[in-house]
C-alpha cells in the first residue's frame, strides 16, 4: 500500500468516525422542539407521529363542537391529523391569582401547521404585531385577558406563548437560530434529558406536577398523589407502553415516605377499580394498576407499569 493509498484511507475513516460520533450524539439530544423551549419549571414533549403511524386502524374520529370545527376550517390545520411534535414548558406565575393562574406555557409544535390561512388568521385576530430576529410575532387575546404570542418560526413549526411578557417567545426565537448544536437547550433539559429512556414517544421533566397542583397538593383524576408539587419528576412512555415515573425527593427519609404511600395508595386503587364495569377505558385502567410496581433506591422513587394498547385508540375521540 503506498503513501497516498494510506493516507486516502486515513481521511476516509476520520470521516466516517466524525459522522458516527455525530449520528451517536444526534441520537442523545433532546427534540429539536424542546430544544427551542425557554427556561422554565417543566416540560412536556410528546411524539404523535409514530402514534398515528401503528395506531391509526385503533384511532377514532374526533368529535369536535362547532366553534372548534370552525377554527379548524379556518386556519386549515386538524391537529389529529397534522401535528406531529408538541413541546410545552409551564412557568410557575408569582401570582396565581393573575390572568394566567398558578401556570403559563411556552409551546413549539411541529408538522403541516403553517401556510397562508393561518397567516390570514393570525392577521385578522391579532390586536398587535411586533417583528422579532426576522420574524412577525402575533398577539392574540384569550380568555381572562391572556394574550396568547404566536410565532411562525420555520415551515412546519410554530411558536406560542402566553407568558405575560414577551420574554419567552423571544427567547424561542433567539434558540430557533442555535437550534442546530445537539446540545443546546434549557437548564432542565440539559440535567435531566438524559435520564429519559431512548426513543420514548412522550416524556416529561422538572415540576411537571404543577398544572395538577390544588391547594399544596397534586391531583389527577380525584385522586389526590402523594407527591410534593415541587418535586422533580422524570417521566417517559415507550413504543410498547411501557411507562416510568422517577420522583427525586431532597432526601432518602422523604422517599421512603413517599414510596411507602404509593404502595398503599396503588393498592387501594386495585381494590376500587374491582367493581368497574367491563369497557375498554375501565379494562385499561385496571391492567395499569395491576402491573404498577413501586420501587425506591435511595432517593429516588420509581413507578413503572404498562399502558394498554386501546387508551391510544381513544385519544382521537376526546378532541372537543
Amino acid at each position: 500500500m503506498n503513501r497516498r493509498t494510506r493516507r486516502t484511507l486515513l481521511v476516509v475513516a476520520a470521516v466516517l468516525a466524525f459522522l458516527a460520533v455525530a449520528v451517536f450524539l444526534r441520537s442523545k439530544a433532546p427534540p429539536e422542539a424542546a430544544r427551542l423551549l425557554p427556561e422554565s419549571d417543566g416540560i412536556f414533549y410528546v411524539n404523535f407521529k409514530p402514534v398515528r403511524a401503528f395506531f391509526h386502524h385503533d384511532l377514532k374520529p374526533p368529535e369536535r363542537v362547532p366553534e372548534y370545527q370552525q377554527f379548524i376550517d379556518a386556519i386549515g390545520i386538524d391537529p389529529e391529523r397534522d401535528v406531529d411534535e408538541a413541546a410545552i414548558a409551564l412557568h410557575r406565575m408569582a401570582d396565581p391569582n393573575g390572568p394566567n393562574g398558578a401556570v403559563a406555557y411556552s409551546m413549539v409544535l411541529v408538522g403541516k401547521i403553517t401556510g397562508k390561512r393561518l397567516n390570514a388568521w393570525l392577521e385578522a385576530h391579532a390586536t398587535s404585531r411586533e417583528s422579532y430576529a426576522g420574524h412577525t410575532i402575533y398577539s392574540i387575546p384569550s380568555d381572562k385577558g391572556r394574550i396568547d404570542r404566536v410565532a411562525q418560526i420555520g415551515y412546519d413549526m410554530v411558536a406560542v406563548s402566553n407568558y405575560p411578557t414577551t420574554e419567552m417567545i423571544h427567547s424561542m426565537l433567539d434558540r430557533h437560530t442555535t437550534a442546530a448544536w445537539p446540545f443546546a437547550g434549557s437548564t432542565l433539559l440539559r440535567e435531566h434529558y438524559h435520564e429519559v429512556p431512548l426513543l420514548s414517544l412522550a416524556w416529561g421533566v422538572g415540576q411537571i406536577g404543577m398544572p395538577f397542583n390544588e391547594s399544596g397538593s397534586i391531583s389527577v383524576l380525584g385522586l389526590t398523589l402523594p407527591l410534593e408539587a415541587d418535586s422533580t419528576i422524570i417521566a417517559s412512555l415507550g413504543w410498547t407502553g411501557s411507562l416510568k415515573i422517577v420522583e427525586i425527593a431532597p432526601t432518602e427519609e422523604v422517599a421512603a415516605r413517599q414510596a411507602a404511600a404509593l404502595e398503599t395508595l396503588v393498592a387501594l386503587a386495585r381494590g376500587f377499580t374491582v367493581g368497574l364495569a367491563g369497557n375498554s377505558a375501565n379494562d385499561s385502567l385496571k391492567e395499569l394498576l395491576k402491573t404498577a410496581v413501586v420501587t425506591r433506591k435511595r432517593e429516588r422513587v420509581v413507578v413503572t407499569a404498562t399502558l394498554d394498547r386501546s387508551l391510544f385508540g381513544g385519544l382521537g375521540a376526546s378532541a372537543k
